[in-house]
């Protein structure tokens, strides 16, 4: 599409340059300059657009793979080295983990820390506590942006997201780290009642 979009805007120029040299050949007088300024200028137009398409690729909003490098900055760091602020959700607690890029522990805290008791803990109130207090915790380490990666399938995945911006931390990407087997083992017997 680009060479193709290239050869079209040089077409446009040569025309540019040729029209006005076989009108005043003919002895044809209609104001050749301004013809002239008007196909230059949009080929000019033109070679600005295919400009911008080009540089319009390197940009995404989307983060990049692993491996990608990219012109996006949060804080002056590349995406690989924003820290990750790791949930995992049970069905029976949250627990919520911020580590550097290279896997140091920042700042830890779960629903049990917060206070919660035996059943208070599954609840998703819990879990936006325990992620409001990680992200004060975070804010006071001077962290500003976090990666997310949630694991588990309890109740307090999504509120615990929320509490982490209610703390006042930005999220870039939430990545969802779920174990799911392939019919591994075999399940449990089922529950009498």
């Amino acid at each position: 599409m680009y060479k193709l979009s290239f050869m079209l805007v040089s077409s446009v120029s040569a025309v540019c340059r040729q029209l006005p040299a076989s009108l005043n050949t003919n002895g044809i007088s209609l104001g050749s300059s301004g013809l002239q300024r008007t196909l230059c200028s949009s080929a000019v137009r033109d070679q600005e657009r295919a400009a911008s398409k080009q540089d319009g690729k390197r940009f995404s909003i989307f983060p990049p793979l692993p491996g990608q490098d990219s012109a996006l900055r949060w804080g002056g760091k590349k995406y690989e080295e924003l820290p990750i602020l790791h949930i995992k959700a049970t069905y029976n607690n949250t627990h919520i983990q911020l580590t550097d890029h290279a896997g140091q522990t920042m700042v830890r805290t779960s629903c049990g820390t917060e206070g919660f008791k035996n059943i208070k803990k599954s609840t998703p109130v819990a879990a936006q506590t325990a992620g409001i207090s990680a992200a004060v915790k975070a804010t006071g380490k001077g962290v500003t942006f976090v990666r997310v990666m949630v694991k588990g399938l309890g109740p307090g995945r999504l509120s615990a997201i929320k509490g982490l911006t209610m703390g006042g931390l930005e999220v870039v990407s939430i990545t969802d780290n779920t174990p799911v087997p392939h019919n591994g083992c075999r399940p449990r017997k089922a529950r009498r009642t």
